[in-house]
Parts: structure tokens; sequence; C-alpha cells
């Protein structure tokens, strides 16, 4: 697997997928962005239309296989042709295509357990979309466990040069976060984590940062009991478990650019209290990697962006950053270093 490319599904067609897809290739040809090998599973022929549409003199290579990647990477955009099944019009998804884009996640995950692809990176799906197609996963996090065939419980992390965040809720609202916040659900999201940032990134002892639900982590129960009755416990097991647990931190200052260095990830009690910071510290390089999954997935860290799908406004800058996280990390889990390089 150490030589094998890595698999990188288009996404909604209608989305911003395949234009970021053009525009990282192009910068690693044009520009000298060192990027690992990487074929696309989609269809060809729309990637084609899409830039000449966009007037990226890219050529693009259909391939009968990943392993004829190598051969063609440095000269043209190596694509594993998968038809559409009905054209995609830029910034108008259709549910026609739903099944198109569930079985490119579906060849990416056989490609990687077969040795095919050494990870996988993800552009964006509409979500919404696939649920009027029968899909019937939260997205592509619990899909992907689905897939491993396994018993997993994946955590999603988002990461940028400055922070890595995981979250013990993700899409609810802040009344059923709260609801739900458990100190089974944080020991085992801190579990996950620990093991990750020692298999993925070549952190020996990792720490972790525990936020606090309530301003100032409760006050010592004046401003809510979450922090005292459900996380301090948490933090208590993570402790005798040997992990390096800090906390419950207040929210309002372990973001901080004194608090950052002391931790390798916060975990967070919901959605927007980790991708605030860490959307603020650097939005066009954010990462989305799910951990706990037996291969490597990362994804750029924004959505299918149907607004400006087609007009050449999409910023690459986050499929770059995932696709050299994907590629570190299988270096790391493979018995390399994180960041040694590719």
């Amino acid at each position: 697997m150490s030589g094998s490319p890595l698999a990188l599904t288009m996404g909604d067609p209608a989305g911003v997928g395949g234009e970021i897809t053009l525009k990282a290739w192009m910068r690693h040809h044009e520009n000298g962005a060192k990027l690992p090998p990487f074929f696309v599973i989609g269809d060809a022929d729309h990637l084609t239309s899409l830039a000449s549409h966009l007037a990226l003199p890219i050529p693009i290579k259909k391939i009968q296989t990943p392993r004829d990647t190598s051969n063609v990477f440095l000269n043209a955009l190596p694509v594993l042709h998968t038809p559409l099944k009905t054209s995609a019009v830029f910034g108008h998804p259709c549910s026609d295509n739903a099944s198109w884009v569930i079985s490119t996640i579906k060849s990416a995950v056989e490609l990687t357990q077969d040795g095919l692809a050494r990870g996988i990176v993800t552009c964006p799906i509409a979500k919404d979309v696939l649920y009027g197609a029968g899909f019937e996963f939260p997205g592509h996090t619990e899909y992907l466990a689905h897939l491993a065939g396994e018993d997993i419980h994946p955590v999603m992390m988002l990461a940028c040069d400055q922070l890595r965040v995981v979250l013990a809720s993700v899409h609810v609202s802040i009344l059923e976060a709260a609801r739900s916040l458990s100190t089974t659900t944080i020991v085992n999201v801190a579990q996950i984590t620990h093991q990750a940032l020692k298999q993925d990134f070549g952190i020996a002892n990792p720490v972790l940062a525990i936020a606090g639900l309530n301003p100032h982590a409760g006050e010592g129960g004046a401003m809510g009991d979450e922090d005292v009755d459900i996380i301090i416990p948490a933090i208590q097991q993570l402790r005798e478990q040997g992990i390096n647990a800090l906390g419950p931190m207040p929210p309002d200052t372990m973001f901080t650019a004194k608090a950052l260095p002391t931790y390798d990830a916060a975990v967070c009690m919901y959605h927007d209290q980790g991708l605030i910071p860490l959307k603020t510290l650097d939005f066009e390089r954010g990462v989305n990697t799910t951990l706990g999954l037996p291969f490597v997935r990362t994804s750029p860290d924004h959505g299918t962006a149907f607004d400006i799908a087609g007009t050449g406004q999409a910023s690459e800058l986050s499929l770059i950053a995932a696709l050299c996280m994907a590629d570190e990390m299988v270096d790391a889990r493979t018995g390399g270093s994180f960041g040694s390089g590719i």
C-alpha cells in the first residue's frame, strides 16, 4: 500500500469538487506544489468539459486501474472513469446522480481495502440530495464506518496547522448536544483520538484538552452542573487509563495563542465550540479527517458550495491540505513519521 496512490472521490458533480480537483492538480503541475500522486474516481468527460468551461489547460486521462496513476500523474489528471447517471448542471444537484455519488465512495473504500489505493480523500457531498435517494447515513463519516465492515465508532477531527479539534456531538442542535452529553461519550471520543494521534500523527504521548460545556467550565457548578457531573468524571477515567487529559478547560481561553501549544488536540462538547476557532485560525486550509477507521480518510473542510460552482471562484487550498494530510497519515500508520515528506 505504501507505494499506491490516493483515491479522490469527486463528490456531488454539481458542486465544486471537480473544480478544486482540477485546480489542485494544476497547482502541482504548474506551480511546483508537491502533492502525493492521486487518481480521481469520477466522470472523466464531465471533468474535461469543466476544464474547458473554466479555461483550465488540464489534460485528463482515463485509466483502467489505479496502478496506471504513476505513469500518468505527472502529465495528466488520472481518472478512473465512472460515468454519471445524467449530465450535471453546476449549482443544481440532481437526485438522479445520488447513486453515482454513493458508488464512488464505495469504490474508494474497496480499492483501499484491496491495497490499490493508500488512502481516501473525499470531495464534498450534499447529504440532503442523497437522503432523497434512500441514503440511510447522516454523512460520509458514518457511511465509511459502515463500509469498513467492523464494529467502529468513528470520530470527526477537524485540523489545521495550529489546531486539531474533535467533537463529542456533531450535527445536532445546541439543546440536543447538551442533553446527549455523557461521560461515556467523552471517554470514547478521547480514547479514539488518543490512539489516532499516536498511530496517524506520530505523537508518542498525546495531550488532550477537554473543553468545558458551560461558561468558565461551569464555575464549580455555579453556571451549570454538566462540567462537574459529566466532564470531570470523564477526565478522571481518562487519567486512570494513562491518557494525558487536561481540563475541563474554559472554552473562552483554551484557544488563545498562549494555550494552543500546550495540547495536541481539543475535545469539544459541540460543533461550533470547536469549528469556530479552527475556521477563524485557518478557514482555507482546514481538513476534516475521520479517526478510528482501518484506513485513512480526509476531506476538505467545506461543503459543495453550489452557489459558486462552475464560476472559477472555489479555492483548492483545503483539498490540497487534505491530500497532503492523508499522505502523511498513511506514512505514519505504515511505519514512517508524520510530515516526513512525500
